[in-house]
């Protein structure tokens, strides 16, 4: 009896120590007297994120919404205490006045076991910087108007494309359709690659695309055992060979960039700059800048460009098709454009499309493709104006989709309403309350691209075709629970038509 019950008291002593190990950092956030939903053991505050029942972004935008009046929401990711940044003024903070505490993602890397997690939306600070420094001059205005030929070049393929899929008759997937559009701008622009997305219906290009985004039950479990046991994770990833994305990448970077040196080709595009920073070293200071390295940045910028600017497109399609009276007048101006340059379109033309540039900019406030902006403090930090401070190491989120769903913000947000931006209305809000590609140093690299292929794609469709809602279109809206970018749960199918002359 007594051998029994000793068993039993080890065994209690054990779930009352992992219930502890478990539980022990759930005070943090009432002792600095910031309010948030109460944590559980194993999942924290997050657990319809773990189950995949909703996206981090969407959770943040409901916890965002609950907590009205709160400058900070204290939450829990699984045991670890994190913050998200509800006042604008300290995102202001966070993202701008004070940058140099909030520089890091905090990402976990190991380019060991993942080669191509060593990009630079993922670095730590110290290699960021100067890689942020020399691959910027890469998307400035000029490199962009040298570029802009080649997109346009692309979007007389999507045409092509189109007039086959509307001669069929039957629904489009219109977010397939952009991210073969996508693939292949950024295939010419940033690898000088034809990636035959629009063209081949087995392109290889479009193939690892999916596999990126990957919302399968193997990529899920993955990603679930990558951040929950890291070390475990790269531990038992090391003892397997690389998957087929990262030797595909690896492999056509190689061959692009020895090919072009070989050949003295010379392109003003992404693998260009690589390769000058690969002659010039000393410009990195001291980074070494490895062939994976290298391929690192032209993998996420293939990734995050074709996936972004495509699910914006889709989504655009899809807000004209609900409101045909506001895709009637942004085809006015298309063809406006269309007709003043004899039926071509020149990069200052996109630039000085007004309604198209509000139209553009109220879908990524409804539908903004990076739900949440994340940092680290380096350092302990005290909130201005509050009592609040948190040490170093505290995860920062800032709720995207809360603050383009704020209601006293952006009245009848659900609404899809292109005059939110009318120079006027932008001018009486707070800068903080629009971020589609994040705001301060480590805002997206790529915005002006993403904004030029976007707003090209949208152009050579609505130019010559009407979308319309049919039987496939999902209505009302929901989104993906599963998915890294913000994005519809079943695909955007969407009936298109001939535009008659």
């Amino acid at each position: 009896m007594a051998d029994y019950f000793q068993i039993l008291s080890a065994i209690a002593l054990v779930f009352v120590a992992v219930y502890y190990y478990l539980t022990s950092s759930f005070d943090f956030w009432k002792s600095r007297g910031v309010p948030g939903p109460d944590p559980i053991p194993v999942f924290g505050t997050i657990k319809d994120v773990l189950l995949k029942r909703a996206t981090l972004g969407v959770y943040l935008r409901q916890v965002y919404e609950k907590y009205k009046n709160e400058p900070l929401i204290g939450i829990f990711i699984r045991g670890n205490p994190n913050v998200i940044v509800r006042d604008m003024d300290l995102i202001k903070d966070v993202l701008i006045k004070d940058f140099s505490v909030f520089d890091d993602r905090g990402i976990v890397i190991n380019e060991k076991v993942e080669p191509l997690s060593g990009n630079i939306f993922s670095l730590e600070a110290k290699r960021w910087r100067p890689l942020r420094t020399r691959l910027s001059p890469v998307f400035t205005s000029g490199k962009l108007k040298e570029m802009f030929h080649l997109i346009m070049e692309c979007s007389e393929q999507l045409e092509k494309y189109l007039e086959k899929l509307e001669e069929k008759g039957e629904p489009v997937e219109c977010r397939e359709v952009a991210a073969k559009f996508t693939t292949d701008v950024i295939g010419s622009c940033a690898f000088g690659i034809n990636m035959n997305a629009l063209s081949d219906e087995e392109s290889e290009f479009r193939q690892m695309g999916k596999v990126v985004f990957s919302t399968s039950l193997w990529a899920i479990l993955k990603t679930t055992f990558r951040e929950s046991l890291p070390k475990l994770y790269f531990f038992v990833m090391s003892l397997q060979p690389h998957p087929k994305l990262t030797s595909f990448f690896i492999q056509v970077v190689s061959d692009t960039i020895k090919y072009r040196q070989e050949n003295n080709v010379i392109r003003p595009d992404f693998v260009n700059m690589l390769i000058e920073l690969k002659n010039h070293p000393e410009k990195l200071q001291d980074i070494e800048l490895t062939d994976n390295l290298m391929t690192a940045q032209a993998m996420v910028f293939f990734a995050a460009g074709f996936e972004t600017s495509s699910t914006t497109i889709c989504h655009t399609l899809y807000e004209m098709a609900l409101n045909p009276q506001l895709q009637d007048k942004l085809r006015a101006e298309i063809k406006e454009f269309s007709t003043k340059n004899n039926g071509s379109f020149k990069y200052d033309d996109v630039k000085q499309m007004k309604y198209l540039d509000k139209v553009f900019k109220e879908t990524l406030r409804k539908y903004p493709p990076g739900t949440l902006l994340e940092r680290k403090c380096n350092r302990e930090y005290t909130f201005s104006n509050t009592k609040v401070t948190i040490p170093k190491g505290t995860g920062i989120y800032v709720p995207v989709l809360g603050l383009h769903h704020n209601s006293s913000i952006y009245p009848n947000p659900e609404i899809f309403d292109p005059e939110r931006f009318d120079d006027d209305a932008v001018a009486t809000r707070h800068p903080m309350s629009y971020l589609p590609f994040g705001d301060g140093p480590r805002n997206c690299i790529g915005a002006r691209f993403a904004v030029y292929q976007t707003k090209v794609g949208l152009i050579k469709t609505l130019e010559n075709f009407k979308v319309d809602v049919c039987e496939k279109t999902m209505i009302p809206y929901e989104s993906d629970p599963r998915s890294v970018v913000h994005g519809p749960k079943r695909g955007i199918y969407l009936k298109i038509s001939k535009v008659t002359k």
